[in-house]
């Protein structure tokens, strides 16, 4: 009989097969994503679900597995694969715990609620706060991570084929073993339950209006420090949070956060015009999410709609956890202090006028 260290090394073969893919495909984005957690201890975090419950994952471990699978209801896989999740949970048994985690992202709980409506869905729902995606590395949805009863993860994908299959069949089947308290207590240090868990270890400080930002200098598309507080350059700065397919893939499944998206480019295009970075007398940087997104698709992005501001790639979505951003397109203004003066959220792109306001404030 095969054991699960064997089936989990039958699944790393078969994930090594499958480089071929396109850099961007999903797949590819939830296997680079595994390769630093496969094998480790998950995470001991408390959750809360949306209808009120809460869900200590760290007493499940060493008695159930568990499946986590990170949605969102604009996620056009995600609905494809909704069925494939259903049955999982519906077959689940006694022996694995089937929670279904919407990412929080461009999402309301308002359309979670009439998204699990509409597709009979009955499993427990989580909306993240950004620390499961921080816990697990989020990249794509869906993403799959399957943690044996070990309490270790033993599978993170994206696709429901026969490797998900295999690694739900062998976290099943592993025998109920005593956990430390101590294993994943790294991950899970400072959590305490909320919706979608806090947790200090990942889930760091939210900016927010009359805040100072921290010093930090993310890299750019093209390779070089972009300074938040640059001691020889104190103009205000603007921070655009993104997503380089917001426009495009939103159009048809959310066309209102697509509309968002567009007039918030055209409005930063027209403050900055051609020459980019340092017009107005405003410094601005554009701060891509990691999610569904790469380097080339951020240059191709930029090429596309000649956006002539820096841009950088949140891969870990790090920053827009820190400014507390869950929709795009999100605007902040920051002062000559380096203080977060204002802020322009997609609703108030309808108004033509909003960022040029905002600017000007500064």
């Amino acid at each position: 009989m095969k054991t699960a260290s064997h089936i989990l090394s039958a699944l790393m073969l078969m994930a090594a097969g499958a480089a071929s893919h396109a850099a961007t495909s999903g797949e590819d984005l939830a296997d680079a994503a595994g390769r630093s957690l496969v094998g480790k201890p998950a995470p001991r975090l408390v959750v809360k679900t949306i209808d009120g419950d809460t869900i200590d994952l760290g007493r499940l471990y060493g008695r159930q597995a568990v499946y986590l699978k990170f949605w969102a209801t604009w996620c056009v896989p995600c609905r494809q694969q909704m069925p494939h999740f259903q049955h999982a949970f519906e077959t689940a048994g006694p022996d694995m715990q089937v929670i279904a985690i919407n990412t929080g992202f461009n999402d309301s709980l308002d359309a979670v609620r009439t998204y699990r409506r509409r597709l009979g869905i009955t499993m427990p729902i989580v909306i993240d706060d950004g620390t499961l995606a921080a816990a697990f590395g989020l990249r794509v949805t869906p993403q799959h991570i399957v943690i044996g009863r070990d309490g270790r993860i033993l599978y993170v994908g994206h696709l429901a084929d026969a490797r998900l299959d295999a690694a739900l069949t062998a976290a099943r089947a592993e025998p109920a073993v005593a956990v430390s308290g101590a294993e994943g207590a790294a991950e899970a240090a400072g959590a305490k339950g909320a919706a979608g868990a806090t947790q200090a270890a990942v889930l760091p400080r939210r900016y927010q209006i009359g805040d100072r930002i921290p010093a930090l200098a993310p890299a750019t598309l093209d390779g070089g420090p972009f300074e938040f507080r640059d001691a020889a350059d104190s103009k205000p700065l603007v921070l655009v949070f993104l997503s380089p397919w917001c426009e495009s893939y939103l159009a048809t499944s959310r066309p209102a956060a697509s509309q968002s998206c567009r007039r918030m480019r055209e409005q930063v295009s027209e403050l900055v015009g051609a020459n980019g970075a340092g017009s107005n007398g405003v410094r601005w940087l554009g701060i891509a999410s990691g999610l569904w997104a790469t380097p080339e698709d951020l240059r191709d992005y930029r090429k596309q709609y000649g956006v002539a501001i820096p841009l950088t790639l949140d891969e870990s979505g790090a920053l827009f956890r820190q400014f507390g951003v869950t929709e795009v397109p999100t605007a902040f203004m920051i002062d000559r202090q380096g203080r977060i003066a204002g802020k322009v959220a997609a609703g108030d792109t309808q108004t033509p006028t909003a960022l040029r306001r905002a600017v000007d404030a500064l």
